[in-house]
């Protein structure tokens, strides 16, 4: 080994066993806990609930319609707001995609969430001008938040009070 590979590596090394000290974790590595069986309510069949089953499935927790919990997911409402100018160049666009989250205890009929809105939000730079790519790039950006609004929905039954 030459002492150019040696440093490398062993710089590689130190910086990792420094970081790994002070606390610093990639996003997304934490385990989230496990969740009781579930019965998912209400819309479905919208992109933010089919992304909410997956995630459950991928956590291996049981949706099942006779569950001791149920989740009820309100119709996701996509709003968008065009900023800037009426200039005929391209806009930036603020889309935010927003959901409410009820989740009852069928045992006792009792709401640990009633009611509660999650949205997420982002902005894409698009012209007008140019119809095929603006309505890819805008599709594109509604699966990108209703990944984000479904992951935000999970994190959210993990602190459910009771529910662990």
């Amino acid at each position: 080994m030459n002492r150019r590979t040696f440093l490398t590596a062993s710089i590689a090394a130190s910086a990792a066993v420094l970081l790994s000290g002070c606390g610093f974790r990639l996003r997304g590595t934490k385990s989230l806990p496990t969740l009781p069986t579930l019965a998912l309510e209400g819309d479905t069949n919208s992109a933010v609930a089919q992304q909410v089953a997956l995630r459950l499935q991928q956590l291996g927790t049981q949706v099942t319609a006779d569950a001791p919990w149920r989740v009820t997911l309100g119709t996701p409402v996509l709003t968008e707001r065009r900023l800037g100018g009426d200039g005929r160049a391209s806009r930036e666009h603020e889309l935010t995609l927003s959901s409410s989250l009820s989740v009852q205890e069928r045992a006792s009929n009792a709401y640990y969430i009633n009611n509660e809105t999650l949205s997420t939000a982002t902005r894409i730079r698009v012209s007008d001008d140019d119809l095929l790519n603006r309505e890819t790039l805008m599709m594109e950006a509604e699966q990108t938040l209703a990944r984000q609004l479904s992951q935000q929905i999970i994190e959210r039954l993990t602190y459910v009070e009771g529910m662990q």
